[in-house]
């Protein structure tokens, strides 16, 4: 009893925090989408065991959007495997936007045909990356609107801080420049690192000037490229219609940047949902058989300075390296969800030690961008969310949650999880189900892809539900609710396999996981775990099982229900220390409907403190909540495999 009573609190207390926003790919955000973008997408193709780059691509030009679907695109491309020497390109292809911002644009370049870049649009920029297509690459791609007339040299005016990446150099750089609305620059200071130096190299370009033609700048930076020397020659520049907002790159070659007009003090509202897009290149010895990857995503940063993020990333397979080299094909699509935080300097940036990141925000907190340290090296933007509110029925576009982690919107769902959903308007009154929970309660009903949910919980903002197991994965959920007769809007969620999330006491995603000892008391700081114990995490997310149960039941004891994928699970220590935890057991926790549990050792090696534990389902990752351990009782020294916690991102 007293281990339900600890479980339904935290359970209860998922459902009362703030609200995270979601994907809906119904296209009712089409028209957030709208006229003559300029946009530049860059592609890698990376040979595997190597890191070495087979084939590099550059797209660039202006993008049509109809407002209704469908897109039209006049520029040129560059292809070092197809097309080494630039060359125009025009292609039409269609689109889906989500009321909540996020969707995909089909493939421009018809090389990589399967291409569908997933992203978010906001403050009509739109970001995003190729991350369903498995075809063996990894991309960025940026689009801002033209304004209602032509950018000249005046828009581009004042300082701008600029983030820089090339992989095929290998380095990553932060360039500040001063325009002054009449072509002139002058200096350049840039900070850069390259290759797998944790060292920075800092370099001084005079001189500089740009000159605006059809809309778009040629940014001179003069010199030449050397063993030294990485941003050098000139690059086109894109700028947004306000001149906040800058990108863009070589015409001739791969590398991409992203800019903001420099912030003369620390934000006032860095806070709320951010949608983000990026690339990472990781040249450390410890890197994987790829160590280039991209992603898009979101992450809420809380006033209190953590963040919980989510990563949705292309792994860098070889199907278009097997086109040209007839090799083998390997490769796919995974969720990543972490936390992190940050703490901003007096001029609106950040670095952050854990991922190897340095951050820079615009003044009013709506934009940020960033650029790797060394070795990790990546190029990063981030936009802020738009609110969203609605009438009746209301089910926010931006409001499905994994009830364990809160996950931001981005991450996928799969069967079995616990789920909650924001809005207003949900249900007559608040109330809690007893099992086996109903699919219809207090007069409310949920239906994902036209299956009523498990309901666990209504109120008129907030209800929890369990994910039917008929839920299929590698497509699309779509999810509304019915109060009284009366249908909210639809919204669409990304699904999987797993969507893996662990519970935390108290509830919230952040702080430490709710586990328990084997004697079935809470593991806390004040009663940590040991080396050598075997602890029971609770969580959701977890997927299939067998023998299989009926939605919204209680799990059978005897047999237990197991899952179909046994999850990898590792510990960070504060030292460095990375090791992996043998998993004894991984199942529906008897007696509880939507609830996981996965039993598993504590190694020798760990050092005493807070653990950041690592749950790895088969498509998805969390690196989120926290483990307590006294480890004075440890028979080994601390293993000297030591994995740091930006090594172990993506590439576990």
């Amino acid at each position: 009893m007293k281990t339900k009573t600890i479980l339904l609190a935290v359970l209860l207390g998922a459902c009362a925090w703030r609200s995270y926003a979601q994907p809906n790919l119904d296209g009712s955000g089409n028209g957030l989408l709208n006229g003559t973008y300029y946009m530049r997408q860059v592609f890698y193709v990376v040979i595997p065991g190597t890191g070495a780059l087979a084939e590099n691509v550059n797209v660039q030009g202006n993008i049509t959007f109809n407002g209704a679907g469908g897109y039209s695109f006049s520029g040129s491309v560059q292809d070092s495997a197809a097309n080494p020497a630039l060359a125009p390109l025009t292609s039409n292809g269609t689109y889906v936007v989500s009321a909540s911002g996020q969707g995909d644009i089909s493939a421009i370049y018809s090389a990589f045909s399967n291409d569908r870049i997933v992203g978010l649009v906001s403050n009509g920029i739109f970001i995003g990356s190729t991350t369903e297509s498995g075809g063996g690459y990894n991309d960025l791609l940026i689009a801002a609107p033209i304004g209602t007339s032509e950018a000249s040299n005046s828009t581009l005016n004042g300082s701008y801080v600029v983030a820089y990446f090339d992989p095929t150099f290998p380095g990553d750089a932060l360039l500040t420049m001063s325009a002054d609305g009449q072509g002139n620059i002058g200096t350049v200071n840039i900070t850069s690192y390259t290759g797998n130096s944790a060292t920075p190299g800092t370099e001084s370009l005079g001189g500089v000037t740009y000159a605006f033609s059809n809309g778009a700048a040629q940014l001179k930076l003069g010199g030449k490229r050397s063993s030294s020397t990485m941003v050098a020659g000139s690059e086109l520049l894109y700028i947004s219609p306000d001149g906040s907002f800058i990108f863009g790159g070589s015409d001739t070659g791969y590398d991409m940047f992203v800019g903001v007009r420099a912030a003369t003090s620390a934000p006032s509202n860095y806070n709320g949902l951010y949608y983000q897009a990026g690339l990472d290149l990781d040249e450390s010895a410890a890197s994987g058989t790829s160590p280039l990857d991209s992603y898009s995503g979101s992450f809420q940063a809380l006033a209190s300075g953590q963040i919980v993020g989510h990563e949705r990333f292309s792994t860098s397979s070889l199907l278009r390296y097997q086109a040209l080299n007839s090799l083998a094909i390997y490769g796919g699509t995974s969720d990543f969800t972490y936390y992190d935080s940050y703490t901003l300097n007096s001029d609106g940036s950040s670095d952050d030690t854990a991922f190897a990141q340095h951050y820079v925000s615009s003044q009013d907190g709506t934009v940020r961008i960033g650029y790797g340290i060394g070795p990790f090296l990546s190029l990063t933007v981030a936009l802020q969310a738009p609110s969203f509110t609605g009438s009746q029925v209301y089910l926010n576009p931006a409001g499905v949650v994994n009830a364990a982690s809160f996950a931001p919107f981005t991450a996928q769902i799969s069967p079995g999880e616990f789920l909650t959903l924001y809005g207003s308007g949900l249900a007559p009154t608040t109330a809690s189900a007893s099992l086996p929970f109903p699919i219809i309660f207090n007069g409310v009903q949920v239906m994902i892809n036209d299956v009523a949910a498990p309901i666990y919980y209504v109120s008129p903002t907030q209800i929890s539900v369990v994910v039917p197991y008929l839920t299929t994965s590698d497509s699309t959920a779509e999810i509304y609710v019915v109060n009284n007769g009366t249908n909210s809007n639809l919204v669409s969620e990304f699904t999987g396999s797993t969507s893996v999330g662990a519970f935390t006491n108290p509830a919230g995603g952040l702080g430490y996981a709710a586990a328990l000892h084997p004697d079935y008391s809470v593991i806390s700081k004040s009663s940590p775990a040991q080396i050598g114990e075997t602890v029971a995490v609770y969580l959701t997310g977890m997927g299939a099982v067998l023998p299989r149960v009926a939605d919204g039941a209680a799990a059978p004891s005897n047999p237990p229900s197991v899952t179909l994928a046994v999850p990898v699970v590792y510990l960070l220590d504060t030292s460095g220390n990375y090791l992996q935890a043998p998993v004894g057991f991984s199942g529906l926790a008897p007696g509880f409907a939507g609830l996981y549990q996965i039993n598993f050792t504590i190694p020798a090696g760990l050092a005493a403190g807070d653990l950041s534990l690592e749950i790895i389902g088969p498509d998805s990752v969390t690196f989120q909540a926290l483990l307590p351990l006294n480890a004075t009782t440890a028979s080994a020294t601390p293993s000297a495999a030591a994995k740091s916690a930006r090594a172990s991102r993506r590439h576990p």
